[in-house]
This record gives C-alpha cells, structure tokens and sequence, in this order.
C-alpha cells in the first residue's frame, strides 16, 4: 500500500500560482511511489483534520507569499511580499499533527520558513547578497556546503564536500535565527545563506530545504533521492507503533 503523503494548496490568494507549481510536487510524490492528498485552502480546522487523518507525512511546498513578519518579533520589510493567512493555518495545523505524531515532514523552500518560524525560529526577510538565490525555474543556482553526520547528507549518499552538490534556486528570504529542535543542516557554499534544515529529535523524520527539487526530480539524482527518502520515512511511520502516539 502506498503511503499518503499531505500537500496543501500552495498558496491561498494566487491560484494561477498554486494551479502551476501544485502538479510537480504530485508528479514527484508519485514517482517515488507515495500517494499525494491535497489539503485544500479555507477547509474548517475540523475538516483539515480530519483528510490528514489518513496521511502518514506532511510535504510543506513553496509559495509566492512570504510568512508574516509579526509571527517572529519584526517589522515588514518592503520587499516582503503579503502574507498568505489561509495558507499559514493550514500549514500550522499540518505541522502540529506531525508533530504531535511524529510524522515525517519534508519542507521545501517557503515550506522550511514555515516550518522554522511554527519551531519559534526568524527568517532574513530579504536576501541581500551578490549571489543570486531567486532565479526561478530549474536553473542551477549556487553550490552548497552539506553538513557531514546529517539526515540530508545521509539521505544523498555524500557527506558532501564544499561545492560538491549544487542546486536550483527561487527565493528571496531564508532563515535566520534557527528554530528550536532544528540544526543547519546545508549553507549556500559563497554566503552561508541556510539551505537545509532538519529536526533534532531521534526518530522523528523532519528536513526542509530552500531549492526545489520538486522542479528537477526528473533528471536530478539528488532531488529524486530526497523525495525516495521523504516517501521511505512515510511508508515507515505507517508501519511504525509510533502512530499510535497522541
């Protein structure tokens, strides 16, 4: 039985937005042999509940929005684009099931600053670098420094020497002050800008990156291997006792 894997709409006031990014994190799902169930925007927190009662993970995709400075202590940036409340319930919720019962949770790019300010953490409202982080697309960004004795530089196969995996990038912010039971787990290898994020406790599958594997799945080994990793710790947790936590 393929394992159930929870993805909210992208983003609850861009729907051209969400009906164009929304399918590659399906197409991914699926061809690492998970099921995707997408959690639809503005559902009552019942509702939420219960079409991820039968998940057994939780993917936290991009979006065009950006988390609302007040959740973290800061002022609006003026580059900071609106915040998106539909989606940020949605996500909140999301996280606390998977926290509650320690389901595997996969971040990507707006996805990790969700998942960083819910853990308490802060996020660079605007990147201000030469390098460049917001190409979109597919195109290959920067390298990365992933850190030895991860979850992520297990689940790629490397420990990953400086520069030695480079990656596709789309985003303007990026997290700054880490959120509790999260370590650094990659920085970009030219400015030390975070990449990757990962929980701390034992047994509890959490890693979230900036880039979007979601876009090169199909012909990026790497990015494969993270969704494989991501659908492996679902079909896990189903499998596991610690389901029945709570």
């Amino acid at each position: 039985m393929k394992p159930r894997l929870a993805i909210p709409e992208p983003c609850g006031y861009d729907k051209a937005y969400s009906g164009r990014s929304l399918p590659p994190y399906l197409e991914a799902v699926k061809a690492a042999g998970g099921e995707p169930v997408v959690i639809p925007l503005g559902l009552t927190p019942e509702e939420t509940a219960k079409r991820i009662t039968e998940c057994s993970a939780v993917l936290l995709p991009s979006s065009t929005a950006d988390v609302d400075p007040q959740k973290f202590g800061a002022e609006r940036h003026p580059a900071r684009a609106a915040p998106d409340s539909l989606g940020d319930a949605a996500d909140e919720l999301l996280i606390q099931d998977a926290y509650n019962l320690r389901k595997p949770i996969f971040g990507i790019c707006y996805g990790l600053q969700s998942l960083n300010v819910w853990r308490t953490g802060s996020l660079l409202q605007h990147i201000a670098t030469k390098i460049k982080h917001d190409l979109g697309g597919s195109a290959i960004a920067h390298p990365i420094e992933v850190e030895a004795e991860t979850l992520l530089a297990r689940e790629l196969g490397t420990n990953a020497s400086p520069g030695a995996i480079s990656v596709n990038s789309s985003h303007h912010q990026s997290a700054d002050v880490v959120g509790d039971g999260l370590r650094v787990s990659a920085r970009c290898a030219e400015d030390g800008i975070v990449e990757a994020l990962e929980g701390t406790l034992p047994g509890h599958y959490v890693l979230a990156v900036q880039w979007h594997p979601e876009r090169t799945f199909s012909s990026d080994h790497h990015s494969m291997r993270l969704f494989e990793s991501f659908v492996d710790a679902a079909r896990n947790w189903h499998a596991s006792p610690q389901k029945n936590l709570g």
